[in-house]
């Protein structure tokens, strides 16, 4: 999503025309959850998606009415719509999507800044197109159309950026676009507006610059994470290295872990590749003790019970080990260093997401969770 945002950002202030089409809602099976945009221009590029294939040529098809003079218009499509297969959503869900032109006023430049300085920020949008809103470290920019409706709006999002989501958020004022309702109104007026969060990048903390390491701090980048390869050897703590990791640092990892607790968080992931009782426990001790949402650690299962009796030695808890994922990874039967990390990347994104790491023929749920 902040791609998205950072080209829609990058064409406003070079006053290049797009349009924005962003999920508000999806019901059952969607590719794509609130928030997920895809902009297209008036000479036909796109980026972005929101719905991985699906609808796509029908969104272009409502830009194009968008810059003709049409007002934003929100869409629905699902597998049960008439013309559900011509535009090619078959998954058996339905998604609604906001399209409108992104204005001139728009105040993506604040949100993509701030994402890219990993502040949170929302970017505020009403359904019925009148105005947006940056929303973020106790600011605003932009506006709805009046101080009643911003300060309303605000409210809302950040609700919702504290909580890192997106989605549509129903509001009412009792002051609309800066003026009074009319006398005797019973309730106030109610408003539909589209909160996307950008919360900072997840962490992925690998210590040990083993060959491991190397594909796993590749995969982890593509995947959003902001990564940090840490390890006590100089010699492997080269950043020629890890072309895809943002930091490498030569410390030892239990110190790095302790100096840095504020960064961890559930979005954190720990992966532990060091191999040796001198390193490993007492940084596992640390990990399985913070709040971080993934801990695993690299090496056999005779390796992992002499550890598990070590970091019980150390005073960690049952309930703490039982966090502890070692062997790390999924079991994909892979071989080598790639291999190895799509299975340690796989195991993240399913504890970060709740899935089962089953194959999906094994299942008869949707494919996507609601």
């Amino acid at each position: 999503m902040r791609h998205v945002i950072d080209q829609a950002a990058a064409w406003q202030s070079s006053g290049t025309r797009c349009v924005m089409a962003t999920v508000v809602r999806t019901w059952g099976s969607a590719p794509h959850g609130p928030g997920a945009s895809m902009l297209v221009t008036q000479d036909g590029r796109i980026v972005g998606s929101v719905s991985g294939g699906c609808v796509e040529a029908a969104v272009v098809a409502a830009a194009e009415e968008v810059f003709a003079g049409g007002p934003p218009v929100v869409e629905r499509w699902g597998v049960g719509d008439e013309d559900a297969f011509a535009v090619g959503l078959t998954c058996g869900g339905t998604i609604e999507v906001l399209i409108r032109e992104v204005s001139s006023e728009a105040p993506l430049g604040r949100v993509s800044e701030d994402a890219a300085a990993g502040v949170p920020v929302a970017l505020v949008t009403p359904l019925d197109g009148g105005g947006s809103l940056a929303v973020g470290r106790g600011a605003v920019s932009g506006s709805l159309g009046g101080a009643a409706a911003d300060r309303v709006a605000a409210l809302a999002a950040e609700g919702m950026l504290g909580r890192g989501e997106s989605g549509l958020v129903t509001v009412g004022e009792g002051v609309a676009g800066g003026r009074s309702p009319a006398a005797g109104a019973e309730c106030a007026q109610e408003r539909g507006l589209l909160v996307q969060s950008f919360a900072p990048r997840p962490r992925l903390l690998i210590f040990g610059a083993a060959e491991f390491a190397r594909p796993l701090a590749d995969f982890g980048a593509a995947l959003g994470h902001h990564v940090t390869v840490c390890d006590a050897r100089p010699a492997f703590a080269d950043p020629e290295r890890f072309p895809g990791a943002d930091e490498v640092v030569v410390a030892r990892p239990d110190r790095w872990f302790h100096t840095h607790a504020d960064l961890v968080g559930p979005t954190t992931a720990v992966c532990v590749l060091t191999h040796d009782p001198r390193f490993d426990v007492p940084l596992l001790t640390r990990a399985l003790r913070s709040d971080a949402g993934y801990v695993g650690a690299m090496g056999s299962r005779r390796t992992h019970e002499d550890r598990v009796e070590r970091l019980r030695a150390a005073g960690v808890t049952e309930a703490q080990l039982a966090a502890l994922r070692s062997p790390i990874g999924l079991d994909l039967g892979g071989r080598g260093v790639e291999e190895t990390a799509l299975s340690v990347v796989a195991e993240i994104v399913a504890v970060r997401r709740g899935g089962s790491g089953h194959p999906l023929t094994a299942g008869t749920g949707p494919v996507h969770a609601l």
